[in-house]
Protein backbone atom coordinates (compact mmCIF):
# COMPACT_ATOMS: atom_id res chain seq x y z
CA UNK A 1 0.00 0.00 0.00
CA UNK A 2 1.72 3.24 -0.74
CA UNK A 3 1.27 6.48 0.61
CA UNK A 4 -1.67 7.62 -1.13
CA UNK A 5 -3.85 4.64 -0.21
CA UNK A 6 -2.94 5.06 3.35
CA UNK A 7 -4.05 8.41 3.35
CA UNK A 8 -7.04 7.77 1.67
CA UNK A 9 -7.74 5.11 3.96
CA UNK A 10 -7.39 7.27 6.93
CA UNK A 11 -9.80 9.32 5.68
CA UNK A 12 -12.29 7.24 5.28
CA UNK A 13 -11.42 6.27 8.53
CA UNK A 14 -12.11 9.23 10.02
CA UNK A 15 -14.77 9.69 8.18
CA UNK A 16 -16.48 6.58 9.04
CA UNK A 17 -15.91 7.86 12.67
CA UNK A 18 -16.89 11.47 12.34
CA UNK A 19 -20.62 9.95 10.93
CA UNK A 20 -20.73 7.14 13.94
CA UNK A 21 -20.36 10.34 16.06
CA UNK A 22 -23.22 12.40 13.72
CA UNK A 23 -24.91 9.44 13.93
CA UNK A 24 -25.26 9.26 17.33
CA UNK A 25 -25.68 12.78 17.75
CA UNK A 26 -28.71 12.64 15.56
CA UNK A 27 -30.22 9.13 17.21
CA UNK A 28 -29.69 11.01 20.67
CA UNK A 29 -31.29 14.44 19.28
CA UNK A 30 -33.90 12.27 17.85
CA UNK A 31 -34.49 10.32 20.99
CA UNK A 32 -34.87 13.68 23.07
CA UNK A 33 -37.31 14.87 20.78
CA UNK A 34 -39.85 11.80 21.14
CA UNK A 35 -39.15 11.45 24.98
CA UNK A 36 -40.38 15.87 24.86
CA UNK A 37 -43.24 14.43 22.30
CA UNK A 38 -44.02 12.04 24.84
CA UNK A 39 -43.99 14.62 27.79
CA UNK A 40 -46.14 16.86 26.09
CA UNK A 41 -48.67 14.24 24.68
CA UNK A 42 -49.10 12.94 28.27
CA UNK A 43 -49.51 16.31 29.83
CA UNK A 44 -52.03 17.77 26.73
CA UNK A 45 -53.99 14.34 26.81
CA UNK A 46 -54.23 14.92 30.99
CA UNK A 47 -55.26 18.31 30.31
CA UNK A 48 -57.59 17.49 27.79
CA UNK A 49 -59.24 14.64 30.36
CA UNK A 50 -59.13 17.13 32.73
CA UNK A 51 -61.22 19.86 31.03
CA UNK A 52 -63.85 16.54 29.80
CA UNK A 53 -64.37 15.39 33.20
CA UNK A 54 -65.28 19.52 34.37
CA UNK A 55 -67.65 19.41 31.26
CA UNK A 56 -69.31 16.17 31.80
CA UNK A 57 -69.44 17.22 35.57
CA UNK A 58 -71.23 20.29 34.34
CA UNK A 59 -73.45 18.53 31.79
CA UNK A 60 -74.76 16.43 34.34
CA UNK A 61 -75.27 19.15 37.12
CA UNK A 62 -77.17 21.02 34.44
CA UNK A 63 -78.79 17.91 33.23
CA UNK A 64 -79.63 17.09 37.10
CA UNK A 65 -81.00 20.58 37.37
CA UNK A 66 -83.01 20.58 34.46
CA UNK A 67 -84.55 17.39 35.34
CA UNK A 68 -85.57 18.61 39.02
CA UNK A 69 -86.92 21.79 37.51
CA UNK A 70 -89.16 19.32 34.97
CA UNK A 71 -89.70 17.27 37.94
CA UNK A 72 -91.21 20.73 40.01
CA UNK A 73 -92.97 21.90 37.20
CA UNK A 74 -94.57 18.83 36.48
CA UNK A 75 -95.60 18.34 40.02
CA UNK A 76 -96.67 22.23 40.22
CA UNK A 77 -98.97 21.32 37.35
CA UNK A 78 -100.46 17.89 38.87
CA UNK A 79 -101.04 19.99 42.00
CA UNK A 80 -102.91 22.84 40.14
CA UNK A 81 -104.78 20.01 37.95
CA UNK A 82 -105.91 18.78 41.34
CA UNK A 83 -106.80 22.47 42.77
CA UNK A 84 -109.12 23.32 40.05
CA UNK A 85 -110.56 19.83 40.16
CA UNK A 86 -111.37 20.31 43.92
CA UNK A 87 -112.34 23.85 43.46
CA UNK A 88 -114.71 23.21 40.51
CA UNK A 89 -116.38 20.06 42.89
CA UNK A 90 -117.09 22.62 45.45
CA UNK A 91 -118.99 24.18 43.00
CA UNK A 92 -120.83 20.98 41.75
CA UNK A 93 -121.58 19.81 45.49
CA UNK A 94 -122.93 22.96 46.39
CA UNK A 95 -125.03 23.05 42.70
CA UNK A 96 -126.21 19.90 43.58
CA UNK A 97 -127.37 19.84 46.86
CA UNK A 98 -130.89 18.53 47.29
CA UNK A 99 -133.30 21.43 48.05
CA UNK A 100 -133.45 21.21 51.76
CA UNK A 101 -129.79 21.27 52.39
CA UNK A 102 -129.06 23.89 49.58
CA UNK A 103 -131.39 26.30 51.07
CA UNK A 104 -129.85 25.76 54.37
CA UNK A 105 -126.47 26.59 52.83
CA UNK A 106 -128.57 29.99 51.67
CA UNK A 107 -129.12 30.60 55.35
CA UNK A 108 -126.12 30.48 56.35
CA UNK A 109 -124.94 32.44 53.87
CA UNK A 110 -127.35 35.07 55.20
CA UNK A 111 -126.40 35.18 58.30
CA UNK A 112 -123.29 36.18 57.92
CA UNK A 113 -124.78 39.29 56.26
CA UNK A 114 -126.78 41.86 58.42
CA UNK A 115 -129.76 43.31 56.01
CA UNK A 116 -132.14 45.35 56.33
CA UNK A 117 -134.27 46.08 53.48
CA UNK A 118 -133.84 45.50 50.04
CA UNK A 119 -134.33 42.08 47.99
CA UNK A 120 -132.79 38.41 47.93
CA UNK A 121 -132.71 37.61 43.44
CA UNK A 122 -132.23 33.76 43.09
CA UNK A 123 -131.78 32.43 39.72
CA UNK A 124 -134.38 30.75 38.21
CA UNK A 125 -134.05 27.20 39.28
CA UNK A 126 -134.38 28.26 42.61
CA UNK A 127 -137.56 30.33 42.54
CA UNK A 128 -139.10 27.64 41.15
CA UNK A 129 -138.31 25.62 44.32
CA UNK A 130 -138.28 28.39 46.63
CA UNK A 131 -139.60 27.32 50.35
CA UNK A 132 -142.63 28.60 51.56
CA UNK A 133 -140.80 30.03 54.27
CA UNK A 134 -137.80 31.27 52.39
CA UNK A 135 -138.31 35.11 53.39
CA UNK A 136 -139.29 34.45 57.59
CA UNK A 137 -136.06 31.81 57.49
CA UNK A 138 -133.98 34.86 56.11
CA UNK A 139 -135.62 37.03 58.73
CA UNK A 140 -134.74 34.67 61.39
CA UNK A 141 -130.86 35.35 60.62
CA UNK A 142 -130.92 38.99 60.44
CA UNK A 143 -131.64 39.18 56.97
CA UNK A 144 -134.95 41.43 56.77
CA UNK A 145 -135.76 41.75 52.57
CA UNK A 146 -137.91 39.88 50.40
CA UNK A 147 -137.60 37.82 47.08
CA UNK A 148 -137.80 39.13 43.59
CA UNK A 149 -139.69 37.87 41.10
CA UNK A 150 -136.96 38.65 38.92
CA UNK A 151 -134.47 35.59 38.30
CA UNK A 152 -131.02 36.57 38.56
CA UNK A 153 -128.31 35.23 35.74
CA UNK A 154 -126.17 33.61 38.44
CA UNK A 155 -125.65 29.80 38.43
CA UNK A 156 -126.39 29.36 42.63
CA UNK A 157 -126.64 31.21 45.52
CA UNK A 158 -128.17 34.43 45.74
CA UNK A 159 -128.04 38.29 45.15
CA UNK A 160 -128.56 40.81 47.53
CA UNK A 161 -129.75 43.87 46.53
CA UNK A 162 -130.19 47.32 48.31
CA UNK A 163 -131.65 49.93 45.93
CA UNK A 164 -128.36 50.51 42.95
CA UNK A 165 -126.00 48.63 45.57
CA UNK A 166 -125.84 44.94 44.75
CA UNK A 167 -123.77 41.73 46.85
CA UNK A 168 -122.97 39.22 44.69
CA UNK A 169 -122.85 36.15 47.19
CA UNK A 170 -123.25 33.47 43.65
CA UNK A 171 -121.07 30.32 44.62
CA UNK A 172 -119.16 31.27 41.18
CA UNK A 173 -118.52 34.46 42.40
CA UNK A 174 -117.95 34.02 46.06
CA UNK A 175 -115.57 30.55 45.24
CA UNK A 176 -113.51 32.80 42.59
CA UNK A 177 -112.81 35.79 45.42
CA UNK A 178 -111.91 33.41 48.44
CA UNK A 179 -110.18 31.09 45.86
CA UNK A 180 -106.56 32.18 47.53
CA UNK A 181 -107.81 30.79 50.85
CA UNK A 182 -109.71 27.70 49.21
CA UNK A 183 -106.17 27.16 47.42
CA UNK A 184 -104.66 27.17 50.94
CA UNK A 185 -106.49 25.26 52.49
CA UNK A 186 -106.98 22.46 49.88
CA UNK A 187 -102.98 22.84 49.73
CA UNK A 188 -103.13 21.57 53.51
CA UNK A 189 -105.50 19.06 53.00
CA UNK A 190 -104.34 17.25 50.01
CA UNK A 191 -100.73 17.80 49.83
CA UNK A 192 -99.29 17.91 53.37
CA UNK A 193 -96.61 16.21 54.19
Amino acid sequence: MNSGDKIINRIESDCDEVCKKIDAQAQQKCDEIINKAQQDAGKAKAEIEKKTMAKLSQMNAAADSRSELEIRNTLLKKRREEIDRTVDGVLSYLMNLGDEEYFETLYKLASKLQASGGEVMLNQRDLDRLPADFESRLSGVGMNVRVSSQAANIAGGMILKNGNIEENLDFTALVASNRDKLEDYINKALFAQ
